[in-house]
């Protein structure tokens, strides 16, 4: 049941960028909406757990509040990297080089922080696998000089910097601060956060009139596809690890980096499809490889 649970997140966040892809609107109405999405998904989890009289359930300290919500505001920082990178690079090709990032670092994190692999055996085989993991996400970027987006150096740089809130988010679940806190209890205080994220984003890069316009409240439908993922994430990271729970997650790089071409229709050549296809297949036994690393 755990491990269905841990491919809730694979789902929703696969089908986020299609969605909204679909909607369309600037990265600032997209932010905002996976911000206000999220958030009413963490109101209907705690008002759920009030109104069954498990109120115990959504309890937090202070602490545990505010650190959640800082982990929130900083995973926008990630996503704000993401959907600039998709008007950059296109989702299918954002996608498996995001899923590349994220893998390593929480990988690398994972190790160091938190003592998984902690075996030879298991840092030969984790590691082995991630390298597969790279392979097959530069296979994915592969562009030819007639498609319409490409993965630049200057694209790439700005994709992995901005990933650093994800990391921060993906071992939210793990924090010893947290280890003694309720994992509702956490979930909401870290979507406002998200939202609190996408509002100072919104009016730091002064798009204050953003708040006018449709596509910011439409985007919501992809925060609720968002939030819904990320409250079945905290649960599997917190049953299965940092790494083993994440690593499902980012099976969300095949749907989203082919529902890219076959829904948003993104262009490629048969030769780049044909290295997108391949390179998805690394991605996916390099990251079912590193269930073994254990």
């Amino acid at each position: 049941m755990t491990y269905l649970l841990a491919l809730v997140p694979a789902v929703g966040w696969g089908i986020m960028p299609l969605i909204t892809g679909k909607i369309g609107g600037s990265t600032v109405n997209q932010t905002f909406g996976i911000g206000a999405g999220a958030t009413i998904v963490g109101l209907i989890a705690y008002c759920a757990a009030i109104m069954s009289g498990n109120s115990g359930a959504v309890a937090v300290t202070s602490q545990g509040f505010w650190i959640s919500v800082l982990c929130g505001a900083l995973w926008s920082t990630g996503q704000i990297g993401q959907f600039v990178s998709f008007k950059r690079m296109g989702v299918s090709n954002t996608m498996p080089l995001s899923t590349v990032f994220q893998l390593v670092g929480n990988s690398i994190i994972g190790v160091l922080i938190f003592g998984e692999w902690h075996s030879s055996r298991a840092l030969i085989i984790g590691f082995a696998a991630l390298l597969v993991v790279i392979i097959g996400a530069l296979m994915t970027s592969i562009t030819d000089q007639s498609s319409g987006k490409k993965v630049t150096i200057q694209n790439f740089l700005f994709l992995l910097v901005t990933t650093f809130g994800y990391w921060v988010y993906s071992t939210f679940p793990k924090m010893p601060m947290l280890k003694d806190e309720k994992t509702l209890g956490i979930f909401l205080p870290e979507m406002i956060g998200i939202l609190i994220g996408a509002i100072i984003y919104t009016l730091a890069s002064g798009n204050a009139k953003a708040f006018k316009q449709k596509e910011h409240y439409l985007n919501i439908v992809g925060g609720i596809s968002w939030g819904i993922a990320a409250l079945a994430y905290i649960f599997s990271g917190r049953a299965l690890g940092t790494n083993m729970a994440f690593i499902f997650t980012q099976l969300n790089v095949v749907i989203a980096t082919l529902g890219g071409v076959l829904i948003l229709k993104e262009r490629k050549t048969n030769r780049e499809m044909g290295f997108t296809v391949l390179g998805i297949i690394f991605v996916v036994c390099g990251s079912i490889l590193t269930v073994f690393a254990h």
